[in-house]
């Protein structure tokens, strides 16, 4: 059953005024009863209150769905009233909306226009309400019908080399839409599938799958309860993750101790002010992290190496005191040369990569010696550089000499962002998927897939700049606003013949095509999707820990004409491959558990997925380190990898800055203006920079800048680039270190500038200067 909608509520006029910058002190504690007031505040604005109610009491419950923001999962057992975070909620509020972008917004408002307007202005517009086309030469954006838009698609697609069209995937796309998203690109006749983890954890699967053959985490909520040490690094869980401090709390309740490494001190590594306990609402909540090491940015991998010393020399002073010997010699090769390795140190170096006191190290070192359960929790603070896959595999390298993998309260733990990011990979959004893979697709449908790799988000970026691309498809996402290198992406997205935008709201991506664009507007994971003969449909999601679970929405979407991923997909198919294709369509666009039963023949750990799915709290995937301590190498060992020390090196008078969410967005999406843990709102344009730098270079606080990043190695000769009108904002950082807000800070990021291995954007090192406006 599907609830109604009682009213409608209007969307702002006015955009972001950089002139209201306001800056307070930072907290140092996270959540509390300001997280519950500001949830119900925005869902009550943007929903009203009676359709607010009904969605949040089912976000993230059994029978309900799952929510569209991070990928955190959910406890096995009993379930609280709210299981939700406070930008979970904004997450909700932003998709349950009764704000609406139809034809006469679109009538009324020109592209031109809309692109001097905010990716925060524009979201907040509302929902997309019907398919709508915008042909070379206008301005305008006009309605066009479902059956037009497939066949203008299918048209252009039969029209050139499969290899000349690019498919992008955001993270919120279900495990259903995913998989006959890549099953349609693949009949097609491309690979070229990038999607949203090349900017992510791209890193962390390239770094795990080398050292122990798989590229997910090892660990479950309940080892995060159950573990005597916990190490945070890189990482803002109370922003970017807040459920994750529920389970930190546990932690720290079990007795367990927290290390949080990170370059800036952000709140919730500090206190948890749970809401729906006394002590969060009337208490001092719960302190978390026992250390904090405020590292350099970049310098992970120093830290690493040098903890990888302390503990080889220890064991060598006593042997079988420190490094689990038997698991060492059994279930892993390369411990001897990393052995000799690590016995050699230089500290002074690790002091400049880490700008850590040695004795902060130490004392991590004797943490690490006295745990028993040890867990390594990380986020783009590690992934975003250009050694991020050596960093990684040396976080692994002290979790395998340990034996801490593949046991309870032990092992790796990439928090992954957007909310299916993991389950879309399972489901074969890859650019390389394995042979296996495709061999078993080929035998369910009796096609035959290409094998050649595709491109990934920067070589589709690449491609699209060298004029190498007729058509770009994105499913769900802000792909403009979430790559590297703003201008150059816009221009390189102007030369494209066809882009189409399957969407939810209107963002700016939708305002950058060179001759037509389409945006076909899709339900949300709020929205009851009942058009079907069978009746209402569920989908599915795979967690940051492997747990598969269905997910239902219940509410009434803003507009009968919108249509779902998997049907828009399914409808796109056949239009594209005819009726004579050997897939049937029609069928799993009527039905997913049709879908379903082909991804359990295909996709191994989904057998009997229909019934599975259904089932209290779904079904965990297999994880071989996990479950077995085997290892899917070459070897069948994990691997213990031998890495070079290096770390960025800041120039004189330059700093290194990472971009980063503020607590009121994610991703590309703006909720709002207040970074409330850091004290700052009102304004987006700001960059944090340690007051110490901030004399240093002659600027004083609040003053205006322009950022200018230095590339001297870009191939493309353009060695600089700007991001005009910024404030400085003096905050404790890292020496060296400066931070500002994603997406406005990505025109400073070079394209080709990216992580070894793993092709990650280095987000979070890039080279600036600050010159006074």
């Amino acid at each position: 059953m599907a609830f109604g909608i009682p009213h409608r509520s209007s969307a702002p006029r006015n955009d972001i005024d950089e002139a209201d910058l306001r800056v307070g002190p930072p907290q140092h504690h996270a959540a509390g009863v300001k997280a519950v007031t500001v949830a119900l505040e925005r869902g009550i604005e943007q929903a009203g209150l009676i359709r607010t109610s009904r969605a949040l009491t089912r976000l993230n419950h059994r029978e309900g769905f799952d929510c569209p923001g991070c990928a955190w999962p959910e406890p096995q057992g009993r379930r609280r009233p709210a299981e939700f975070c406070e930008n979970g909620a904004k997450a909700v509020a932003e998709e349950t909306t009764l704000r609406t972008v139809d034809r006469e917004f679109f009538a009324g408002h020109s592209v031109p226009e809309l692109l001097g307007r905010t990716d925060f202005w524009l979201g907040n517009q509302g929902r997309l309400t019907e398919p709508m086309v915008i042909r070379e030469g206008s301005d305008h954006y006009e309605p066009i019908s479902w059956e037009e838009s497939f066949a203008l698609i299918s048209d252009r697609l039969r029209a050139i080399d499969p290899d000349r069209a690019v498919f992008y995937t955001s993270g919120r796309t279900s495990n259903e839409a995913a998989f006959v998203y890549q099953l349609m690109i693949r009949s097609y006749g491309t690979n070229n599938m990038p999607d949203c983890s090349n900017m992510c954890h791209e890193s962390s699967g390239s770094a795990l799958t080398e050292s122990i053959g798989i590229g997910k985490g090892s660990v479950s909520l309940a080892d995060i309860h159950e573990a005597d040490l916990v190490l945070v690094v890189g990482q803002n869980p109370g922003t970017n993750h807040p459920r994750m401090l529920t389970a930190l709390s546990e932690t720290k309740h079990n007795g367990g101790h927290i290390v949080a490494v990170n370059p800036l001190p952000e709140a919730g590594l500090f206190n948890f002010r749970d809401p729906q306990t006394v002590s969060g609402v009337v208490g001092g909540g719960t302190d978390l992290a026992d250390d904090f090491l405020q590292i350099k940015l970049g310098g992970d991998l120093a830290l690493f190496q040098a903890l990888g010393h302390l503990l080889v020399t220890a064991e060598d002073e006593k042997p079988g005191s420190v490094l689990d010997q038997e698991f060492v010699q059994g279930s892993t090769q390369g411990y001897e040369a990393y052995a000799t390795a690590r016995r050699q140190i230089d500290w002074d170096e690790i002091d400049r990569a880490t700008g850590l006191d040695r004795a902060q190290i130490r004392q991590l070192a004797d943490r690490l010696i006295s745990s028993k359960k040890t867990i390594i929790c990380w986020a783009m603070g590690l992934t975003q550089h250009k050694h991020s896959v050596s960093t990684l595999k040396e976080l692994v390298n002290l979790l395998l000499i340990r034996g801490m993998i593949g046991k309870p309260g032990a092992g790796v733990c990439p928090v992954r962002g957007h909310s299916n990011v993991q389950g879309d990979r399972t489901m074969g959004i890859w650019e390389k998927m394995p042979e296996s893979f495709l061999a078993a697709l080929d035998a369910e449908f009796a096609i035959t897939s290409p094998r050649e790799h595709g491109l990934d988000t920067v070589d589709a970026l690449r491609a699209m700049r060298d004029g190498k691309v007729d058509v770009f498809i994105g499913m769900g996402g802000n792909f403009v606003s979430a790559t590297p290198d703003t201008a150059a992406t816009e221009s390189a997205m102007g030369r494209i013949g066809l882009t189409v935008q399957v969407s939810t709201k209107l963002n700016r991506s939708h305002l950058i095509r060179g001759g037509t664009g389409l945006i076909l507007p899709a339900l949300g994971r709020s929205d009851s999707d009942d058009a079907h003969p069978g009746g209402a449909q569920m989908v599915s999601v795979e967690d940051s820990m492997s747990m598969v679970h269905s997910s239902r929405g219940r509410l009434t979407p803003v507009s009968a004409s919108l249509l779902s991923e998997p049907v828009i997909v399914c409808r796109l198919a056949r239009a594209l491959l005819g009726s004579e294709h050997p897939v049937d369509w029609e069928a799993m666009g009527a039905d997913y558990d049709v879908i379903r039963d082909h991804v359990s023949r295909v996709v191994p750990g989904f057998t009997d997925y229909n019934r599975r799915v259904r089932t209290k709290n779904g079904f965990v995937l297999p994880h071989p380190p996990r479950d077995t301590r085997s290892f899917k190498t070459a070897s069948g060992k994990a691997q213990i990898t031998l890495n070079e020390l290096t770390y960025p090196k800041v120039p004189a008078g330059r700093l290194q800055l990472q971009t980063l969410r503020s607590h009121d967005q994610y991703n590309t999406t703006i909720y709002g203006l207040d970074d409330r843990y850091r004290g700052i709102s009102d304004a987006r344009r700001v960059v944090l920079v340690n007051p110490q730098d901030l004399a240093e270079l002659g600027l004083v606080d609040r003053q205006m800048v322009d950022v200018i990043s230095e590339w001297a190695d870009d191939p493309t000769g353009r060695t600089e680039r700007t991001a005009a009108g910024f404030r400085v904002v003096s905050y404790p950082t890292t020496r060296g270190s400066a931070a500002a807000y994603y997406p406005e800070a990505n025109v400073l990021i070079p394209t080709d500038s990216t992580g070894d291995v793993s092709g990650t954007p280095t987000s979070k090192s890039v080279i600036v200067r600050l010159q006074p406006v």
